[in-house]
């Protein structure tokens, strides 16, 4: 290269990161390092399933990068590169480069790219943020739909396609439904001022005045339903969908600053075809007996697979399955508990009925066993541990029947051990914060992903912030966790890259969960924990930590995405095991993943491994003190 060009090059490198933070000296001995190659229009520069021992920086000109779907993953101009994925990874290429434009590139070497990769920290990072991009991408690619977007992330303020029709709180009954009649409406949002103090529906007309015999010259205020539950306007349909399950209601006020500015209905949701969960999860509040509430949990798959099929993404789709699993084991506490003040044990005693593990982290899969345990209030009554023993054993035989499989730990409120009063409660955790035995360091971190569902919720609320104020300071058990943590080691090898099963029902298989989405759980837990904070969701506890004192920011992120994209891979691989009739399980075969999934997988394990290895280097008394 003439000295001339030489120094065009040098001062070309100078403008485009990372190579604009590399000393002068390196980036003028590094001009010297590259060759110049022409790229016509429409050529590869790059292709799936050829190796590639070069990084290309785009002279002049312009790039597009496709995955092995065919799926665009990158555009680039002036002063991008492509190739590092490789060289960082391994051969061949899982991308198609190709030049859009007549493109000139500057071709550096692989053995001069690793060199300024162990001399220059900077250089490093850029690259691997590179890498973490295409793993959002990737993790995108699987959760967005046909067109173009995250499904189920329209705005309730999109879904309120209409202003909202009003009535006062003092209006006589028999104009309101006048009004819902002439306004083609199934609801009213009862008003005084601009405040919503409360909504009247064609449901409540029927069962609160024409069945009850109610004047229609009354005012809505004596039939209609009081500080009804509200969505903010900003609130997704997944939020919405959530609430209203929860709910179990069918209108939903949106409102904004206090004020009403529309109603979402279970029919706006059912326009967006993915929400069959609503009806599922009112259908289950409305059986009288065991057998109803077993036949409808059992179009959980269904459901599932049709989510799939919408490209709904998995941290969607684990809420709505939470939501209908969170739906039949409430009615099946109610069940249990109508049959036992029917056998005349009641009534019941102050108590919370709690979920734990993935069902608490809104988390759960499908074919995911059962995990729960109960606080009984201390002032209830002598024998209540015999009446939630009999609950307990109704409520566990009935998830059992609905397909969800007995806790191999017993972990479950029929164990002794976990249900016990807030006294004890308290004593055991004073035990697992002061005396991290290994039992004890099991018990805390199945307790530590804990939600209440059912009873007195102040009970759970009154030891996990009790506990969470304590935390912080449990250096022997946050050490413990830590450990705990770093060990689950991601199926990372040289078998294609994986670490399979070596014998017996799992030779051959990879397994999803212990060393993918169960360690980004555990990494997530004890971050959080150091840091004092109740929240259970893996995604919300990593976002919550990330930044000064917690979690780098792109680590975080990088966890996110790499969770989302294993648990797709797993709920699509659990799918197909329900459908035809197999055992449901995180174990998959590597020749059922396709290319583009094989190397998503390896580079979300790479985040994993990498994120273990910083928290191992980690000492508890640098941070937990």
């Amino acid at each position: 290269m003439a000295e001339t060009e030489l120094t065009e090059v040098v001062d070309f490198l100078a403008l485009h990161a990372p190579f604009d933070a590399l000393p002068h000296r390196v980036r003028h001995d590094l001009a010297g390092r590259l060759t110049v190659r022409y790229h016509r229009r429409g050529s590869h520069l790059m292709t799936v399933g050829r190796d590639s021992d070069e990084l290309m920086i785009i002279r002049s000109g312009a790039i597009e990068t496709h995955d092995a779907e065919g799926r665009l993953v990158f555009r680039g101009a002036e002063g991008s590169a492509c190739g590092s994925t490789t060289l960082v990874g391994r051969n061949p290429s899982r991308f198609d480069v190709v030049a859009i434009e007549d493109t000139l590139a500057l071709h550096l070497p692989a053995e001069v790219f690793h060199e300024l990769r162990r001399e220059h920290e900077v250089f490093a990072e850029h690259f691997e943020g590179e890498r973490a991009g295409l793993l959002r991408a990737a993790a995108t690619a699987v959760a967005t739909g046909r067109h173009g977007e995250p499904i189920l992330r329209t705005s309730a303020r999109d879904l309120a396609h209409r202003a909202p029709v009003t009535v006062r709180a003092d209006g006589e009954i028999a104009q309101a439904a006048r009004t819902m009649t002439d306004e083609g409406v199934s609801s009213l949002l009862v008003v005084e001022g601009e405040r919503l103090v409360g909504i009247l529906t064609d449901r409540d007309l029927r069962r609160r005045v024409l069945a009850a015999g109610v004047d229609p010259r009354q005012p809505v205020s004596d039939v209609m339903t009081s500080d009804p539950v509200v969505a903010p306007a900003d609130a997704s349909a997944l939020e919405l969908l959530l609430t209203m399950t929860e709910a179990n209601v069918h209108h939903l006020p949106v409102v904004e600053g206090g004020a009403p500015v529309g109603v979402v209905t279970t029919t706006d949701l059912m326009r967006l075809e993915r929400v069959s969960a609503v009806h599922i999860v009112g259908d289950v509040a409305k059986q009288t007996d065991v057998a109803g509430v077993v036949d409808f949990a059992a179009r959980t798959p269904r459901l599932v697979q049709q989510l799939l099929e919408q490209d709904v993404s998995a941290d969607d789709i684990t809420r709505v399955v939470t939501s209908v699993g969170d739906a039949v084991e409430r009615r099946l506490i109610a069940l249990a508990h109508e049959d036992l003040a029917a056998r005349g044990m009641g009534p019941a005693p102050r108590m919370c009925w709690m979920v734990l593990g993935s069902r608490a982290r809104h988390e759960q899969a499908l074919g995911s066993d059962q995990d729960h345990a109960v606080i009984i209030a201390d002032d209830a009554p002598e024998r209540a541990e015999d009446y939630v023993a009999a609950l307990a054993e109704q409520v566990v035989a009935g998830l059992e029947a609905a397909g969800h499989p007995r806790c191999p730990g017993d972990v479950m409120a029929t164990n002794p051990r976990w249900h016990q009063r807030l006294s004890g409660w308290r004593a055991e955790f004073a035990q697992w914060l002061d005396e991290p035995v290994p039992d004890a360091v099991l018990g805390a971190s199945i307790f530590f992903d804990s939600r209440p569902l059912a009873g007195d919720h102040e009970l759970h609320a009154a030891l996990v912030n009790e506990v969470a104020g304590r935390l912080p300071g449990a250096r022997n058990l946050l050490g413990h966790l830590t450990a705990q943590a770093v060990d689950n080691d991601p199926p990372l090898g040289f078998f294609r890259g994986f670490v399979l099963g070596r014998s017996g029902e799992h030779k051959d298989l990879l397994d999803l969960k212990r060393g993918g989405v169960g360690a980004i759980v555990d990494l997530a837990r004890v971050h959080a924990l150091a840091a004092g904070l109740t929240v259970v969701n893996t995604r919300a506890r990593l976002r919550a930590v990330a930044g000064p004192g917690g979690l780098a920011p792109e680590t975080a992120e990088g966890l996110v995405d790499a969770l989302e994209f294993i648990s797709h891979v797993r709920l699509a691989h659990q799918s197909r095991q329900q459908e035809a009739g197999l055992p449901v399980t995180s174990w998959i075969s590597p020749d059922d993943l396709t290319t583009f999934d094989r190397r998503a997988l390896r580079e979300a394990f790479h985040v994993v491994r990498r994120a273990q290895r910083a928290l191992a280097q980690w000492h508890p008394g640098q941070r937990w003190t």
